[in-house]
């Protein structure tokens, strides 16, 4: 009986363990601009994009200052923090 139980639920165990697993998000590049440090994370599957921002005086090991919405690119990531952290004039910043 003890057995029974057991199988089921080691895999319901498993299973969320991997959903868990397939669905982390990865750090794609880091960079600096102006006065901050930036890391670009990309969704598991590439649909997304997204910074985290730090004060180039801050410790990166501590929660970033401010993380970003999602993005379509990386390339569209990286002109948002051009144009609004690292002080860039670019065709594509915002006038």
């Amino acid at each position: 009986m003890l057995k029974i139980a057991i199988i089921p639920i080691l895999t319901i165990f498993t299973l969320l363990s991997l959903s868990n697993t397939a669905l982390a998000d990865y750090l794609t590049s880091q960079g600096a601009g102006g006065d901050y440090r930036y890391e670009l994370w990309s969704s598991d599957d590439g649909s997304y994009y997204y910074l985290k921002i730090w004060s180039d005086k801050a410790d990166p090991n501590n929660d970033p200052d401010s993380t970003t919405r999602s993005f379509a690119s990386s390339r569209e990531a990286l002109i948002y923090f051009d144009c609004n952290y690292a002080g860039k004039s670019l065709p594509e910043c915002p006038k």
